[in-house]
């Protein structure tokens, strides 16, 4: 999946088509203004590609990071506003306007919200204080996770690896207050500081619920050292990356063995999964922790587990006090030093809650049919350079090869937007507190997903709605998913995009790579059906990993922020993904005009353009903190990481921007990575 910038949406409609004729421009090439000079693309190309809008560009205050996907998104985001202002100004009683309409008053009613307080989650501290046994705790958990409070741990619904025709019930770790189990150990300084910060939240936090300050520390304490023992049974980021071992099936009553304090039968019940007898546990000894720390911790240190994950899901949506004290710890994460402003807040939450409701409304403005098909024409380009390259590789046998030809084949293709929309009309979204709206979403989301039980595979599901700055390859139905809004080019028209840009921004880091993503380390080991299952010989198996372990070992040596350096292992499926991209993105380049013509444009060869077109999807600035908190957590490299990590991979690369041995970026033949 193409790493998740912001939540943008597509403003206008960006077509891109194979040789389609360019609008000629008096203005300054776009891409050429962008370039520092100053910099030789043979030393940091990411600098020399972006380095002077870098130079040029602050990170506002209330950001963790800048970018391109932020640009968009502005201009985006005032379209939206004008969408919400209209529908609650209209008062419909009914339809998607009226639940648009409302939710945005109820969001944007401060008065009310600050008068509110904590209240709207007195029910569920009712509840919280009534419980007195392990049972209860049980029910509690249950009623957190059908409002989206994943608390403890993690489930969903979702294919079975081995069985893509199935649904099934899926449990992994989680219940962690900060972002991984890394958090609560790392012993650097940026770790350490973001752990103070933690706690000092989790102190406030009881204050804030009536205790004194004394007994708040001690509270606190016991909090974060239960949350510290379930970090401790947590797999690190690199393991959970092996599909197969994170995929444990049994049946419930193996579930009950496994994790036997905790009465699961009671608990399935209660979240609605019917019809199920047998559930995936991705990391069998974590359940075992939990159920040792559901017997032996003191009950009150679970309730106030509860208490804190309570207020601290919900505090987005609820007063400045609670916000505040849930801001400043985030803060030691993103390095912002001021909250975005509320209204940007209501959208996102808006479009967590129901997306594809405001994607109807959204796509008959600015989206239509055109777009749909010069897109899949970009996408058949990319598919059709893969399986001419899939045929020439010299390290794989013809039979491995076959198969891979059949599963490149039958990759389906959804662009732009869902043929049928989601059925909100069972989400009930009122004028009253806000952040009962956001439960009421994350609940029909919830039985949404209890629902597909026993169903079969909907395989026209988009998982993310068509407005998203984002796209995604998805192994278990075989599908690639481009959203209209990931096509999109702050303030750019169509006309004004020369094909050499268009097959770098569009066809290499986005479609090329999300069809990658079908056979990187995590995607070859799904059939051309979606499921978990060794299509590869023996000797193509090992070949393919001894490729990898150099993509691996080049992301090694690459240290971003602080003495934090990439984890190679962690984020070898996206680098695989980034450099096949770029390679498919540039066969199918080759056999456009523009290519062959050699035209220059901003005193740019097509080949150069192509190159900086890639590096214009990742200009992007970050924040130390965000950038610490991304090494850590996040299975993509960093922006600049994925521009200059692939170039010196890529032969053409060396050609476009004459990089010699003695150049920075030259990486010898021996060491360069050579998959697809």
């Amino acid at each position: 999946m193409r790493i998740t910038r912001f939540c943008v949406f597509v403003l206008f409609p960006v077509f891109f088509a194979c040789n389609h004729a360019v609008k000629e421009n008096t203005q300054p090439d776009f891409l050429s203004k962008n370039i520092d000079t100053s910099v030789n693309p043979a030393d940091d190309f990411f600098d020399y590609a972006v380095g002077n809008w870098a130079k040029n560009t602050p990170i506002p205050s209330e950001e963790g990071a800048w970018g391109i996907g932020n640009m968009v998104q502005e201009e985006i985001y005032s379209r939206l506003r004008k969408i919400n202002e209209k529908a609650a100004d209209e008062k419909a009683t009914k339809g998607v306007e009226q639940k648009i309409g409302d939710f945005w008053y109820s969001g944007m009613d401060t008065l009310s919200i600050e008068k509110q307080g904590l209240t709207p989650l007195k029910a569920d501290f009712d509840k919280i204080n009534k419980i007195k046994s392990i049972k209860d705790i049980v029910d509690v958990t249950a009623d957190f996770h059908n409002k989206g409070i994943n608390v403890f741990f993690n489930d969903y619904v979702a294919q079975d690896d081995k069985n893509s025709d199935m649904y099934a019930y899926q449990m992994m770790q989680g219940g962690l207050g900060m972002p991984n189990r890394d958090y609560y150990f790392n012993t650097d300084a940026r770790t350490e500081g973001v752990r103070k910060a933690y706690r000092s939240y989790l102190i406030k936090t009881f204050i804030q619920l009536g205790n004194t300050k004394t007994s708040s520390g001690k509270i606190a304490e016991n909090v974060y050292n239960l949350e510290k023992r379930l970090a401790n049974s947590s797999r690190k980021l690199a393991a959970l990356r092996d599909p197969y071992k994170n995929y444990n099936k049994i049946d419930v009553k193996g579930l009950t063995d496994l994790s036997y304090n905790i009465p699961w039968r009671f608990y399935l019940a209660k979240i609605n999964a019917k019809k199920i007898d047998s559930v995936i546990v991705g990391q069998p000894e974590f359940y075992e922790t939990l159920s040792e720390e559901v017997q032996l911790t003191p009950i009150e240190d679970l309730k106030n587990y509860l208490r804190f994950h309570l207020v601290n899901n919900s505090a987005p949506y609820l007063d400045k006090k609670t916000y505040g004290n849930y801001f400043d710890f985030r803060k030691s994460l993103t390095g912002t030093s001021v909250p975005r402003p509320r209204w940007k807040r209501v959208i996102d939450a808006e479009e967590d809650a129901m997306g594809e409701a405001l994607g109807q409304i959204f796509v008959k403005e600015y989206f239509n049919e055109n777009a749909k098909k010069r897109y899949t024409d970009l996408v058949e380009n990319i598919r059709d350079a893969y399986k001419d390259r899939i045929k020439k590789l010299t390290w794989m046998s013809d039979s491995t090869k076959e198969k891979a030809i059949e599963k490149l084949g039958k990759i389906r293709k959804k662009v732009g937007y869902p043929d049928k929309w989601k059925d909100f009309s069972a989400l009930k979204i009122d004028r009253g507190p806000f952040v009962l709206n956001v439960e009421r979403g994350d609940i029909w989301w919830h039985n949404y997903m209890m629902n597909k039980l026993g169903k079969p595979v909907d395989r026209d599901e988009w998982t993310m709605s068509p407005q998203t700055y984002n796209a995604y390859y998805n192994p278990s139905n075989n599908e690639i998913v481009l959203p209209a809004g990931i096509f999109a080019v702050p303030g750019m028209k169509d006309e004004e995009l020369d094909d050499a840009f268009v097959y770098g921004y569009a066809g290499a880091s986005t479609i090329g790579h999300e069809i990658t993503h079908g056979f990187d380390d995590q995607g070859r080991q799904y059939d051309e059906q979606g499921n978990l299952h060794n299509w590869w010989t023996a000797t193509d198996g090992v070949q393919f990993s001894n490729r990898a372990k150099k993509i691996i070992q080049q992301y090694n040596e690459f240290n971003p922020v602080d003495t934090l350096h990439i984890n190679g292992d962690a984020t070898q499926g996206e680098n695989i993904a980034d450099l096949g991209g770029i390679l498919l993105g540039l066969d199918a380049f080759k056999k456009t005009d523009a290519y062959k013509n050699g035209k220059k444009i901003g005193n740019l060869t097509p080949l150069q353009r192509y190159f900086l077109g890639y590096a214009y999807g990742w200009m992007y600035k970050e924040r130390k903190e965000r950038l610490a908190n991304q090494v850590m957590t996040d299975v993509h490299s960093p922006a600049k990481e994925r521009v200059n990590g692939p170039m010196v991979n890529v032969p053409e690369f060396y050609e476009a921007f004459n990089i010699k041995p003695n150049s920075k970026m030259y990486r010898t033949d021996s060491l360069r990575a050579e998959i697809w």
